[in-house]
């Protein structure tokens, strides 16, 4: 199989976790602790990615003022276009209560909370299909907590989508779509910088990583210590710790 259609392929795989999770909230009544404990989790498993796996290689390859550079321009960039959305009400677009605001009240905020969502998911797949690069296959390390934190992403934010009163059509279009654009972004990264610099595969992965944190900090981490509270640190390692196993034992 060539190696841009396996980007492809695992790319979606990933994003379909997000289906996987937006279907869980619909059919099942999860309590909002479990759903915080859920999301601590992928939010610890995020993190042990994105400082050995992704962050780590790009000073490794590129040195540190490259991955520096694109570690703050990652986090810049997902700040700016987060205050974006926000303005049209995809602020709290991953919350599971409440917050999340219904197209009565504020218009256009479906279209946003759906950017928003493809906004956390194409840094991801990018760095997914950039693995593959290397020609050892898919980074085992970045797949299983891409795919781990994802279920509690289309989870919490599909429960938060329900209760905006938005139908089915639109949370699994939502999710569906971002599933395939996940995928797509995975093999045209692939594709398009199969023949770039060590230097400036170094800041493309670094740039991920700074948005991926950022996503973390800003949308994942206040949905879970607004139920898990005390609980949530020691989730949030338990998370880390798993995924750093994974990819040890994958190395």
């Amino acid at each position: 199989m060539p190696q841009w259609l396996q980007a492809g392929l695992w790319g979606f795989v990933a994003g379909g976790a997000l289906v996987l999770g937006a279907g869980i909230a619909w059919l099942v009544r999860v309590p909002a602790r479990i759903i915080a404990g859920i999301m601590a989790f992928g939010a610890g498993v995020l993190i042990s990615a994105l400082s050995f796996e992704l962050i780590d290689e790009a000073e490794r390859s590129g040195g540190l003022g490259p991955a520096a550079i694109g570690f703050l321009t990652g986090a810049c960039a997902y700040v700016a276009a987060n205050m974006l959305l926000a303005r049209y009400g995809a602020r709290h677009r991953k919350r599971s209560g409440d917050q999340q605001a219904a197209e009565g009240d504020t218009a256009g905020s479906g279209t946003a909370i759906a950017i928003g969502a493809l906004l956390d998911g194409i840094p991801e797949s990018v760095v997914l299909g950039l693995s593959l690069l290397g020609g050892r296959g898919v980074g085992i390390g970045v797949l299983a907590a891409v795919f781990v934190s994802n279920v509690p992403e289309g989870l919490s934010s599909a429960a938060g989508m329900k209760r905006a009163g938005r139908g089915a059509p639109y949370v699994f279009g939502v999710w569906g779509g971002i599933a395939l654009a996940s995928g797509l972004a995975a093999l045209v990264g692939n594709l398009t910088l199969r023949d770039a610099s060590p230097a400036a595969l170094a800041v493309i992965t670094a740039v991920a990583a700074g948005a991926i944190l950022t996503m973390v900090a800003d949308t994942m981490i206040p949905e879970a210590f607004e139920r898990a509270h005390i609980f949530t640190g020691l989730i949030t390692t338990i998370g880390f710790l798993t995924a750093f196993t994974i990819e040890r034992l994958g190395g």
